[in-house]
């Protein structure tokens, strides 16, 4: 069964940095796409940024020009920058991995902005 641990969450001040970390149970070039959700309070589950295994990427909105993805085959690992948070990046962050239309997510990661 296919695996994501994520880490690197926590609580930071408005305009700080984080990084966050997944890392997949098996190959990561196994899957067609990897990248990270977030839910916020409510019923919606937001896009954050996707990373393909030819490297091409995508982001929501909100996080244009903040966030960055990348990815270590090496270490099955993917990446996500956060700078420049603002208190509306507050959510739970969900790594993701996708086969096909068979998607595994993680467990989920708190990060919290506010002063």
């Amino acid at each position: 069964q296919v695996q994501l641990v994520e880490s690197g969450g926590g609580l930071v001040q408005p305009g700080g940095s984080l990084r966050l970390s997944c890392r997949t149970s098996i190959n990561i070039l196994e899957f067609n796409d990897v990248g990270w959700y977030r839910q916020a309070p409510g019923p919606e589950r937001e896009l954050v940024a996707t990373i393909n295994v030819g490297e091409k990427t995508n982001y929501g909105d909100s996080v244009k020009g903040r966030f960055t993805i990348s990815r270590d085959n090496a270490k099955n690992t993917v990446y996500l920058q956060m700078n420049s948070l603002k208190p509306e990046d507050t959510a739970i962050y969900y790594c993701n991995a996708r086969i096909l239309r068979r998607h595994t997510w993680g467990q989920g990661t708190q990060v919290t902005v506010s002063s």
